[in-house]
């Protein structure tokens, strides 16, 4: 990834899109080594997180996770998902945050110079796009390495860099065989009310 100092720059990261894309390739992300290596190597001025909650009362295993990112540096837009039964019987979550991510790196643009988005959905290359054409060159971080490949060819080709998530891994993620230390990453629990018998065993 090319980043530079001066560069104004922002993260919009799909939430749900990272959590998918690091999971195939073995990584738990850790978002505080996360923000520490782009602030550390340009001028980042925000960090936006989008996620879907369920609006229910029961607890909700994203709520940790998001509460840390809102008081830890990051901009937190979330939106009601909806919960439903797939064709297996399993309760899946379904919340979409395309077009809140459209509008905010719209806003953004006229402020940036260097985009990165976290996502591999190629419904994001027409607003790619739109803000390249107002200076801003865009960075797009997802994976071909996992199975299947997370990345629309559509957006990769769009990109003025494609990222592969592997690639950089290292600087922010750990490996989930890695001990705990005192300050563990935070894990995107996005997925786990629909399979509970998917979760560590630590």
């Amino acid at each position: 990834m090319i980043i530079r100092s001066t560069e104004r720059t922002a993260l919009f990261i799909d939430g749900s899109s990272l959590y998918s894309a690091s999971r195939g390739l073995g990584f738990d992300v850790d978002y505080r080594k996360m923000l520490e290596f782009f602030t550390s190597r340009c001028n980042l001025l925000r960090a936006y997180y989008y996620a879907a909650i369920l609006d229910t009362e029961e607890y909700s295993p994203i709520k940790p996770l998001t509460d840390w990112l809102s008081y830890n540096g990051y901009f937190l837009v979330t939106k009601t998902a909806r919960e439903f039964t797939d064709h297996n019987g399993r309760r899946r979550i379904k919340g979409n945050m395309d077009i809140e991510i459209a509008v905010d790196m719209m806003e953004a643009a006229p402020r940036l110079d260097h985009a990165i988005l976290f996502t591999g959905d190629s419904d994001f290359r027409r607003a790619v796009e739109a803000v390249q054409r107002m200076g801003v060159r865009v960075s797009v971080v997802s994976s071909m390495r996992s199975s299947p490949p997370l990345i629309g060819d559509d957006l990769r080709r769009q990109a003025d860099r494609f990222v592969d998530l592997a690639d950089i891994a290292d600087e922010f993620t750990r490996r989930p065989a890695e001990p705990r230390t005192r300050q563990a990453p935070i894990r995107h629990p996005a997925d786990q009310l629909s399979e509970p018998d998917d979760l560590d065993n630590e």
